[in-house]
């Protein structure tokens, strides 16, 4: 590839008011707005008292920033790209950074319980008008997961160094919903400060996160599955009491060492999945087994649970052994998990293992929105986040829509594919016409996209 032309023959001019670089945006925002999360925010959002007129027209400044974030925005000043070129000829009510920040900062900690509301309704409504979440009604797993995200701000309400040293952070908690068949969309996310916890406020949010899930349609099977840091007596309650099962990773320590030393040989069952790791010097795969257990005995008999607890079991290599000196013992590693799946013993290993779907959604927000959490203000940082699980759910629909790729495609990709496609407007018969590039290599899953988001007439 090399330049047709010379430096002296060629001039760069920002002058055309007909071209825009994002046109995915046009079906995106129509697909919210037949969604109905226009309405959502304009009925549940009621933020009285702030100063700034802060609280005025909140639909419009909710459409604005979820759209600028689909767009790839991570910080307010990006949400001005919205104004560029002939954006004003395809969108009505877009707001300036300045008054979207005011926006951010009206939100209080009572108010912030109305913007998870608008995202949980809107989830339900996706999932049922969209192919998001197939299979829904069947089988649902529940993900809940912390992740940390660094700031630099000494004056971000909340940051504090936490676990990892010399780094300033906040601790955000998020849960997931997933099938076997479907990429993961969000089903509810928390803002928490830099020291909180792993397990702070565990129960009540995935009691919320359940509570999102049957609104989405998980009639059927769902399980929760989360790493040893969830594994309480107050997460199992919740579980029990949402009538759903649970699948958590389990510590070791005596009381479960000694039940798996109770476990004889023969229960030992050989796991055979792709990629499994086998053996070198007796050729057999990784094994399993499970044994009746009840958890949480220092608690009062109403807490204890009893389930099933399946132990991965994975031999220790010792480098002098494989070099042919015989050992006394062979020593093994154990991963225990607790739950009480009703599926058969490798069925919840298996599932137990692809937790790890929930870092797919971490990833994703690294390169989106919650890359930076913009505000100094807690609360205006946790309205941020929780407009960017919208945004996320959004731009998952309108992968499902655009087809079979983009419904398990990354964020990011469904940006550049679907989003990110420069048009010029052209004005004839009062009708607007969106030109796109020849030969655009997606152009057959942006066309089934539009088409979806804009249907003929009834």
């Amino acid at each position: 590839m090399k330049s047709s032309h010379s430096s002296a023959a060629l001039t760069a001019a920002f002058d055309d008011p007909n071209l825009i670089a994002d046109a995915g945006l046009v079906p995106l925002v129509r697909l919210a707005e037949r969604v109905g999360l226009p309405s959502l925010a304009g009925e549940r959002l009621r933020i009285a008292g702030a100063g700034n007129s802060g609280g005025a027209n909140p639909a419009a400044k909710v459409m604005t920033l979820v759209a600028a974030m689909c767009a790839g925005a991570d910080s307010i000043d990006d949400t001005g790209w919205l104004r560029h070129g002939a954006m004003s000829r395809l969108f009505g009510g877009v707001r300036a950074p300045s008054t979207l920040g005011t926006f951010l900062r009206a939100f209080a900690h009572g108010r912030n319980r109305q913007l998870p509301a608008v995202h949980r309704n809107f989830l339900a409504r996706l999932a049922a008008t969209t192919p998001l979440l197939p299979d829904v009604d069947q089988v649902a797993f529940v993900d809940v997961d912390p992740t940390h995200r660094r700031v630099y701000g000494r004056a971000k309400q909340g940051a504090e160094v936490g676990r990892f040293k010399g780094v300033r952070t906040l601790h955000p908690i998020l849960a997931t919903l997933s099938t076997p068949t479907a990429r993961p969309v969000i089903a509810a996310v928390r803002l928490r400060r830099g020291k909180a916890a792993d397990a702070r406020c565990a129960g009540p949010f995935t009691a919320e996160a359940l509570a999102t899930a049957r609104q989405a349609g998980a009639g059927g099977t769902v399980i929760v599955r989360a790493d040893s840091q969830f594994y309480n007596a107050d997460v199992v309650a919740v579980c029990r009491r949402a009538r759903a099962h649970f699948s958590l990773t389990v510590r070791m320590n005596p009381h479960i060492a000694a039940t798996i030393s109770s476990i004889g040989e023969d229960p030992w069952t050989p796991i055979r999945y792709p990629e499994a790791f086998v053996d070198p010097d007796i050729g057999e795969p990784v094994s399993d087994a499970e044994v009746e257990y009840t958890a949480f005995t220092g608690r009062r008999k109403a807490e204890q649970a009893t389930g099933r607890l399946i132990v991965r079991r994975v031999r220790r290599l010792n480098a002098e052994v494989m070099a042919g000196q015989g050992e006394l013992f062979t020593a093994w590693r154990y991963h225990p998990v607790f739950t009480d799946s009703p599926f058969t013993t490798l069925q919840a290993e298996l599932h137990h293992r692809q937790h790890a779907t929930v870092e797919q959604v971490i990833a994703d927000a690294k390169g989106s929105a919650p890359a930076h959490l913009p505000s100094g203000n807690f609360q205006a940082n946790n309205a941020w986040l929780t407009l960017w699980a919208i945004a996320h759910n959004l731009l998952r629909a309108a992968g499902a829509l655009a087809g079979t790729f983009h419904a398990r495609a990354t964020t990011a990709t469904l940006r550049d594919h679907l989003i990110h496609v420069p048009a010029r407007i052209a004005r004839s018969a009062r009708r607007l016409t969106l030109h796109l590039p020849n030969r655009w290599p997606w152009q057959h899953a942006f066309t089934d996209l539009f088409d979806a988001a804009h249907p003929p007439p009834a």
